[in-house]
């Protein structure tokens, strides 16, 4: 597969706060540049490129192609809500988001090693395991499903979500784990949780389909992380008894 080009990717500092101290993952801070023509800077501050025929109309995202998104592809996905409003990130929202996004892991075979749910907006990492796994599909599939409860609470996504396709040299442990960590520390640099407190944040986690015990800060978590993720690309996803044999 030849290496994918930029859908989405994070400009320099936060456009609201005028912020450039954060860290930013090394693979990003080689891709920085100012937008180019057809390109602008939204509030969270990733470049999107818009298509031409919906210019001066609706914003729509071009997406790379299909394939980018399928079998074992690694992609950042960013979520909005419209407006940018707040108030709908309540404990009983994040247990259906967490149920939601269960259901959406076991039916397109992903696993989501950081999801981190922001106060207007959501990071989730998906890694999918192999044949059959689309993430386009996936989205599409848990934006619908995601949509109604955040409606009963008055709110809506913003019309399509943000992506990152990550390239073979941004899927290495180093960058990746500068990824997760960039992500992790989105209520740090919100002031939601103290210096270095991110771990502390009760809406960021981890979950792989069918191993619910997996603690995204444990101290063997990357360990057992990688080793199972191994495992569901080479077995699948076990269903049943065979479950109970199946720990790698």
């Amino acid at each position: 597969m030849p290496t994918p080009g930029y859908y989405s990717e994070p400009a320099t500092g936060n456009p609201r706060s005028g912020e450039r101290s954060y860290r930013q993952p090394a693979f990003w801070r080689t891709q920085l540049r100012h937008p180019r023509s057809g390109e602008r800077s939204d509030q969270e501050g990733f470049l999107v490129t818009f298509h031409p025929r919906y210019s001066g109309r609706n914003d729509h995202l071009t997406r790379l192609d299909r394939r980018y998104y399928q079998d074992t592809a690694f992609v950042h996905w960013t979520l909005n809500i419209q407006d940018r409003r707040t108030g709908w990130l309540i404990p009983i929202f994040y247990y259906k988001f967490r149920e939601l996004l269960t259901h959406t892991a076991f039916r397109y075979s992903i696993a989501c090693p950081i999801y981190c749910l922001m106060p207007d907006h959501i990071h989730m990492v998906w890694l999918g395991l192999g044949h059959g796994s689309d993430q386009l599909s996936a989205m599409r599939y848990f934006r619908k499903q995601l949509a109604e409860p955040l409606r009963r609470l008055g709110h809506d996504l913003q019309r399509q979500a943000f992506d990152h396709v990550l390239k073979e040299e941004e899927r290495l442990e180093t960058a990746f784990g500068n990824l997760v960590e960039y992500i992790a520390r989105n209520p740090e640099r919100k002031h939601l949780v103290p210096t270095d407190g991110f771990r502390e944040y009760k809406f960021t986690g981890c979950l792989v389909p069918g191993y619910p015990e997996l603690a995204l800060w444990s101290a063997d978590f990357w360990t057992r992380f990688w080793r199972t993720y191994s495992y569901l690309r080479k077995e699948g996803l076990v269903r049943g008894d065979d479950a109970e044999n199946a720990d790698p």
